[in-house]
């Protein structure tokens, strides 16, 4: 914490001992800050003051302006809507949520944050902390998307967001020339009451709600992610030069002779990794050197603060919303093959136990050698003969660097690094957008090859800036709750695993061997999953706390500056260093800024995979919408209180509602997270291989409904 943040706490503390002392009455805001000594020149932070007091629960003010202790207990949190009317509050810091029945809720809506009253601190077992909402301290939704309805005198628009249980009136001045049926961004102007509707006008028009690929911009646009980028960064953009003058550069490291290559996915334009690689008599050499995004993005320029706003490139399955213009990710940036290009490199000597020995980190000039994708570096490594023959001279390279890669994930494996080896969806679309396919996307050997060489470049240059003490943005992975832990250990035991843990800890290892246990076996996607959700989410923060998946106490993300700011963020942290500017000032300046810019891309990253978790949820709907009636074979993902979930061999995923379960009525077990009979014990268990029909999808909702295929049912005519 810096100087002057413990300051202003110590201001609050002053203010919130006075309101609380005993003998304290009830002032008015001048009587109080001439009671605590306010000079004039300090009654504007003193009014900031009060009213993040008040902000957080700690006083409260009353109608006569007179400020006061609070009597109840407050916290302040965001508030979340039930489509079935009523509500969650999410309190940072705390596990599990504030239950806010219908009747408690005041005006909250969706994402707003809220001051609330604590009704149940404590509940038993099985039951929810409630709550009542206070009052809203900050609106978090002031636009929404939507479908328009034309009446003759006033419209309205039906929200996508299913939360937002109400239309949204709209004036006939705010109408335009609008029809029925086109997709809308409305400006929320009243979110109305008990009486009143919301209201709002229409500040954007996406396309008619047919129109190909209006769906997914819908999408983004109701996460408020910006598509465009404004005339001060286009203007900036302008100014940044298309090739590299080496002749400003000579300063920097020149490996250009050195032999390079990026190894990326076919369809990948924003190039920003790049790898050296030769072997010697103590172990191997390896050059990660990462596109130097900081030259041209200056902190504080229009395209920074751009960067900032957006945190990150968000990929969907019809197209990329980079966080930098296609000119710079696409162009300068990016390390194509046969350009001269600028690089910030950690260059790792690594011994044949796969520990980094030595290693240098410098700015330098680059020229990769050939721009290869996963599928043809995976055809090497198979001595495939068209493309060993195609990329000859680097050939040996490439076998090198699967013999390293093997060493490192050896080595990483050792001390107890986690591998979820999920399978990724791959949604191939049509010309109007429409869903052709659906298949899972594994890994192959040049993937993992990469991810080995990124995490390697990642603990480095951790480790290094964690070591000088300088304020730095680190990639955290905290060790999991214990109450989910616990959870996850209840449920070994049904299949006979014994998950080994302290009271209060877990050591990723014990998780690995869970993983290894199970490999091979039917249970084994069931258990990685729910081993997966008992994790805690990685974060970025300004503190080393460490990385439980990767066990490893250094950790942070150097590699991706293009489609990533907190790399791009490091990158400026790591030139000035090396340039030795780095004085006080700069440290002062970073120690007051880096804790925002880690929360903020914290953020952004989340809303990042919300968007991208959306559009394939449509995508997937919009691709088994035309495939109702058909029969397939699943596994069993998921079991809740409402319902069971089944996944397809395509990675679709769909829900048999509890009620249309066949031949009993079932109940929810959560102990062994099972859906049993209670007249027949059937039970219905994650992991369970059962045969379903599609039988109904809501394109709105992204909802797929199955039906179970009994063995004894009568073909489908």
């Amino acid at each position: 914490m810096d100087r002057e943040e413990k300051e202003y706490k110590e201001r609050k503390k002053k203010i919130t001992n006075l309101i609380y002392d005993p003998q304290y009455q009830p002032l008015k805001q001048k009587e109080l800050g001439y009671l605590l000594g306010v000079a004039p020149e300090e009654r504007k932070e003193f009014v900031h003051l009060l009213k993040d007091l008040i902000k957080e629960g700690k006083i409260q003010v009353t109608k006569r302006g007179k400020y006061k202790k609070m009597e109840i207990e407050t916290k302040t949190g965001v508030f979340t809507c039930n489509q079935r009317g009523f509500g969650f509050v999410s309190v940072e810091g705390e596990e599990g949520d504030y239950f806010i029945g219908e009747r408690d809720m005041k005006d909250a809506f969706q994402s707003d944050t809220v001051l609330i009253e604590v009704t149940v601190a404590d509940p038993k077992p099985g039951k929810r902390k409630e709550a009542r909402v206070i009052k809203v301290l900050e609106r978090g939704i002031t636009h929404m998307v939507g479908t328009f309805q034309q009446n003759k005198s006033f419209g309205f628009v039906t929200p996508d967001n299913q939360k937002f249980d109400s239309d949204i009136f709209i004036a006939k001045k705010n109408c335009g020339n609008l029809t029925t049926g086109f997709k809308v961004v409305v400006e929320i102007l009243s979110y109305g009451d008990e009486n009143h509707s919301p209201e709002g006008k229409v500040t954007e028009v996406l396309g008619h709600k047919d129109d190909p690929r209006v769906d997914i911009l819908s999408i983004v646009k109701a996460y408020n992610i910006p598509t465009e980028f404004d005339e001060s960064v286009i203007h900036q953009v302008g100014q940044v030069p298309g090739e590299v003058d080496t002749s400003k550069f000579m300063n920097r490291k020149d490996i250009r002779t050195w032999d390079t290559v990026t190894i990326d996915g076919e369809d990948a334009k924003d190039l920003d990794d790049a790898i050296t690689l030769t072997k010697n008599e103590k172990g191997y050499r390896l050059g990660v050197h990462i596109a130097d995004v900081s030259e041209y993005v200056t902190e504080n320029s229009p395209l920074d603060k751009e960067a900032k706003k957006r945190g990150t490139s968000v990929y969907l399955v019809d197209r990329v919303i980079p966080m930098l213009p296609h000119q710079l990710s696409n162009g300068i940036c990016s390390l194509n093959a046969g350009c001269d290009r600028l690089a910030l490199s950690c260059i790792m000597d690594i011994d044949f136990n796969g520990k980094v020995t030595d290693h240098e980190i410098a700015e330098t000039l680059i020229n990769v050698n050939e721009r290869m994708s996963y599928t043809d570096v995976s055809a090497v490594l198979k001595e495939e003969e068209e493309q060993c023959k195609r990329y000859k001279p680097l050939v040996p390279m490439f076998h090198l660097m699967a013999e390293l890669s093997e060493i490192i994930r050896r080595s990483r494996h050792k001390r107890g690094s986690i591998d979820f080896d999920f399978p990724e969806s791959k949604i191939l679309l049509d010309e109007d957008g429409r869903p052709t396919d659906v298949f899972p996307s594994m890994r192959n050997a040049a993937t993992k090859i990469i991810e080995d060489f990124m995490l390697m470049a990642n603990e480095t240059i951790a480790e290094e800036y964690y070591w000088q003490e300088i304020p730095f943005v680190y990639r955290n992975h905290e060790n999991p709750d214990t109450e989910k832990i616990n959870q996850l250990r209840a449920f070994l035991e049904n299949f006979g695993i014994y998950l080994k843990s302290t009271k209060d800890e877990i050591h990723p290892k014990e998780v690995q061997k869970l993983l290894e246990k199970v490999e091979g076996t039917p249970e084994e996607p069931l258990i990685s999953r729910l081993t997966l959700r008992s994790m805690k989410q990685a974060r970025y923060t300004t503190e080393s706390a460490g990385h439980f998946g990767l066990s490893t106490k250094y950790y942070c993300h150097f590699t991706s500056p293009i489609r990533r700011y907190p790399d791009l963020q490091i990158h400026r942290i790591i030139k000035e260093n090396l340039r030795g500017n780095l004085n006080k000032k700069r440290i002062h300046h970073y120690e007051e800024t880096l804790s925002k810019v880690a929360l903020d891309s914290s953020k952004t990253e989340r809303r990042a995979e919300e968007v991208e978790r959306e559009v394939e949820k449509l995508k997937k709907a919009q691709y088994m919408e035309r495939h109702i009636g058909e029969e397939y074979e699943g596994v069993i993902s998921s079991v809740t209180a409402w319902g069971v979930y089944i996944e397809l061999p395509n990675t679709i995923e769909g829900m048999i509602h509890v009620s249309k379960l066949p031949g009993d009525y079932y109940f929810y077990d959560e102990h062994t997270y099972s859906m049993v009979g209670e007249r027949t014990n059937r039970t219905f268990k994650l992991g369970q291989k059962v045969k379903i029909r599609v039988k109904e999808v809501d394109i709105l909702l992204k909802n797929i409904d199955f039906e179970l295929v009994e063995e004894d049912e009568e073909p489908n005519e």
